[in-house]
This record gives C-alpha cells, structure tokens and sequence, in this order.
C-alpha cells in the first residue's frame, strides 16, 4: 500500500488520483447536501437521523461516538429532533440513568424522502454518462462504499 500522506514517498499517479478523489467527493457531496426535503434539520440533524436509520437506536453518548461530536453537542441535537418530533427517547433497558434514543415514524418516511430525492438528482446527472462511464461508476461504488466505513 502506497503512503499518499508525504506526497512524495507515494507514486504520483496514485497521489493525484487520491487528489482528484478528495476533490470530487467534497463537491458532489456538497451539492447533494443541497438536495434536501427539509430545509429546516442542519446538516448534522440528518445525519444524526440517517445513523439511527443505519445503525438502529443508541445512546445519545454512542450516537456522539459515531458522528463525531462532542456529547452535550449530541444531547442538544437530539431534544431538537425530539422537538420536532423525529426521535423519541425511552428508558436503557440495563441502566436507568441513560436514555436510549430511536427515531420515529416520521422520521423514517422523512428520510425515505430525501433518498428519494437525492438519488433521483445523482441519476439525472448521471444520464449524461456514456456505457463506459457508467460500467466504471459501478466498479467503483463497492469501493466508495468501503472507504467510506473504514
């Protein structure tokens, strides 16, 4: 495996394509991010709700862990989606001090929503790809996928 972190140890096509990659990446998914069915959840409150789709209901300090932000960060995130009526927060079953955290049916139909929408953008971008465009796309989104979740 190459070292792309020096620039100069890696192989240049391989720095250039990671280059490339970061590039892409950033800008397709901020222009995704705009492809939104409730403009008014912050980008962290989809987020949020998009890991207890994937993952199933946590704590507020697990779903901290996994979004990357601090804990009273997370604790103010879920009373607004509790606000707003897209979680509800039930009782630990191991531990009466903690709260576990699931989303709601309107949540579910939310986000169901707003794949709906952002996949329907992403494929009428993708119309303008030729055989050969595409057979690549497919390639790689196994591989996107994965980094992804490393």
């Amino acid at each position: 495996m190459p070292d792309l972190s020096q620039g100069a140890h890696g192989d240049d096509a391989d720095a250039a394509a990671v280059n490339a990659l970061r590039s892409a990446v950033m800008r397709l998914s901020r222009r995704l991010k705009h492809q939104r069915v409730d403009e008014s959840l912050s980008p962290t409150e989809m987020s949020v709700l998009g890991t207890l789709a994937r993952c199933g209901s946590a704590t507020p300090g697990e779903l901290a862990r996994k979004e990357h932000v601090q804990p009273p960060s997370m604790t103010r995130i879920v009373a607004l989606l509790e606000a707003k009526g897209l979680v509800r927060l039930e009782p630990h079953p191991d531990d009466r001090r903690q709260k576990v955290v699931s989303q709601t049916e309107r949540a579910e139909a939310m986000l169901e929503e707003s794949r709906r929408k952002r996949n329907a953008w992403l494929a009428s971008l993708a119309e303008g790809l030729d055989e050969d465009e595409w057979a690549k796309l497919r390639a790689a989104a196994p591989v996107l996928e994965k980094l992804a979740h490393l």
